[in-house]
Parts: C-alpha cells; sequence; structure tokens
C-alpha cells in the first residue's frame, strides 16, 4: 500500500463514490453526519477534503452558480485511480483480516 489511509479518510473517499456527481463539501459532510451518527463540523471536513487533494486522492472542479446558493458555485470532488487503487487495497486488507479473525462477530 503506498502512504497511510486514515480511518476518516477512507469514510471521505467512500461517500465521494458513493455520492458520485453529487459530492460536495455539504453534502458529503451531511451524509457523514448521517451514516455515523456524528455532528461533523464543516470546517473539518474541509481540511479533510483539502488534505486529500493534496494528497493526490481527489480532484475537484466548480459546478455552476445556484440560485439557493446565492449565486456561489459549489466545490465537488472526484476520486483519483490512486484514491481507487488505495481503496481496493484497504478492502483487500480488511477482507483478509475479517477472514482470518479468530473470532467471528454476529450480526
Amino acid at each position: 500500500m503506498k502512504g497511510y489511509l486514515g480511518e476518516f479518510e477512507e469514510l471521505v473517499l467512500l461517500t465521494i463514490a458513493n455520492l458520485d456527481n453529487e459530492a460536495y463539501g455539504m453534502a458529503v459532510l451531511k451524509d457523514i453526519n448521517v451514516r455515523t451518527h456524528r455532528n461533523l463540523s464543516l470546517g473539518g471536513m474541509h481540511s479533510t477534503l483539502t488534505r486529500l487533494e493534496e494528497k493526490g486522492y481527489i480532484t475537484s472542479y466548480l459546478g455552476e452558480p445556484t440560485h439557493e446558493r446565492g449565486g456561489r458555485r459549489k466545490r465537488y470532488f472526484e476520486l483519483t485511480s490512486l484514491a481507487k487503487t488505495s481503496l481496493t487495497e484497504m478492502k483487500s486488507l480488511r477482507d483478509e483480516l475479517w477472514n482470518n479473525a479468530k473470532i467471528k462477530l454476529s450480526v
């Protein structure tokens, strides 16, 4: 695995993948808050998105101005091939660890 992908970074990347063309900052934040029952801040989310972009895991682009945002544009995020490779490696590692675990969790 190239570089380390933290748990929250992995969660953000997977959320971006799930939201696809609707992956902008507030949408990512709301989705994670709902799924994890957390109350994360927008500032913390932006810091993570900036860090992921600097690491080469995501790219961003500005959408069209929207009326509901007073003419401001949303910044959308997409995964890079590095992110897809890293997520695949992380999933493989987790699957291997769960499959080899001496305990089995019941659902």
